[in-house]
């Protein structure tokens, strides 16, 4: 938690690699707890060793500035939002079947009466080795697990404020995110947040997973999925900011838990993208599909991506807290290594300062005088 101390009382405006141009802030005032990432060119994707065939090819990309949360969105902070408005999130719901028949193959039987019930998916231990295709096997159905009770009934976030908040669908952070006056961000946006200062490096920080024996990022030690080492120090997710930031002041992009974009997934778009584009070319702040195309959800429609790892990533398993490293599920997913954070732009900011000057003066009127009713002579 030191670095993210001293991080908030640092300047909103951090400036990014070489190859942004300098650009003025534009808002007099950024919005709290967020840095601004400079509009730039950066290269998106990874061709290089541990790329997988959906972050190929490397291809260069151009996005517009925007703020970006320091942190992943805290229990204390959705804690907030779900008091304001009442929300319900996605796992405190009972599923409906028509919901889920869709991401199912055509045929499925519909499960007994009363069997679909609201809960979320936990991660477990297997007891020893098993096959790392079939990720049924350390995964777990919990009734009852939501953002409240991470670690299913009986557990709750109390003591755990600052912790990143988890079983959040992507409904649930784009709930969030409208209702603090913010957005989730493109994988672009994320992928140029995570990349500054390390243009070209596998991970955030340079070329070496423990720089100087000193852990950057918490992710798996040992052997996954049955033998966690923990020397990161945690077993499952970790207080926000417990690891150094990136060049920009942005914590935990890499591992503790997997962050939702606004994007539809596709294996192939990068190889569309450069297509499209021909050599050389420099796609402009791109997004993701209409549709998408995702192989592991071959009967869902919706499938958005994920991008920076969580603290079940190993090398041996996906490597995945790479800042090109590329995941997807469907939009009501809900697991207990998965959260988010949100980006801001300056029409965004505007649009929420002006929604509290109204707001402000709304309340500060004072109350309207009952109007007075002429009493009849009859």
């Amino acid at each position: 938690m030191m670095f993210l101390a001293l991080a908030l009382f640092a300047p909103a405006l951090i400036q990014g690699d070489a190859s942004a141009p300098a650009a003025p802030m534009p808002a007099p005032k950024a919005p709290s707890g967020m840095v601004w990432v400079e509009p730039g060119v950066f290269t998106m994707g990874w061709d290089g060793e541990d790329g997988r065939p959906d972050e190929r090819p490397a291809h260069r990309v151009r996005v517009d500035g925007f703020w970006m949360d320091l942190t992943e969105v805290t229990n204390a902070q959705f804690a907030r939002f779900v008091e304001a408005t009442g929300y319900k999130t996605t796992a405190e719901i009972v599923p409906s079947w028509e919901e889920l028949a869709a991401q199912l193959p055509p045929g499925t039987p519909e499960p007994p009466p009363g069997t679909l019930v609201a809960g979320s998916l936990i991660f477990a231990k297997t007891p020893g080795r098993v096959d790392l295709r079939d990720y049924s096997q350390w995964w777990a159905w919990t009734p009852g697990a939501d953002w409240r009770h991470p670690k299913g009934p009986g557990s709750s976030i109390e003591g755990m404020e600052s912790y990143p908040v988890v079983h959040v669908s992507w409904f649930d952070a784009t709930a969030y995110a409208a209702w603090a006056g913010k957005r989730l961000p493109t994988e672009a946006e994320w992928e140029r947040a995570a990349r500054a200062g390390a243009e070209g490096a596998r991970y955030i920080w340079g070329a070496e997973l423990v720089p100087d024996g000193v852990h950057r990022a918490n992710i798996w030690q040992g052997q996954f999925p049955f033998e966690n080492e923990l020397a990161d120090g945690f077993e499952v997710a970790a207080p926000v900011g417990s690891y150094a930031p990136n060049a920009l002041g942005l914590f935990d992009l890499s591992g503790n838990v997997w962050e939702w974009t606004s994007d539809q997934f596709q294996p192939d778009l990068y190889e569309q993208r450069v297509r499209a584009g021909g050599p050389g070319a420099v796609i402009e702040n791109p997004t993701g599909p209409l549709r998408a195309a995702d192989p592991r959800n071959p009967y869902s429609r919706d499938s958005y991506v994920q991008k920076g790892g969580s603290f079940l990533c190993h090398a041996d398993y996906c490597s995945s807290y790479r800042p090109s490293a590329r995941m997807a599920t469907p939009p009501d997913s809900g697991m207990n290594h998965l959260g988010f954070r949100c980006v801001s732009t300056p029409a965004l900011w505007e649009a929420q300062l002006e929604r509290t000057r109204v707001e402000r003066s709304a309340s500060a009127e004072p109350p309207k005088k009952p109007q007075s009713v002429k009493k009849s002579d009859g």
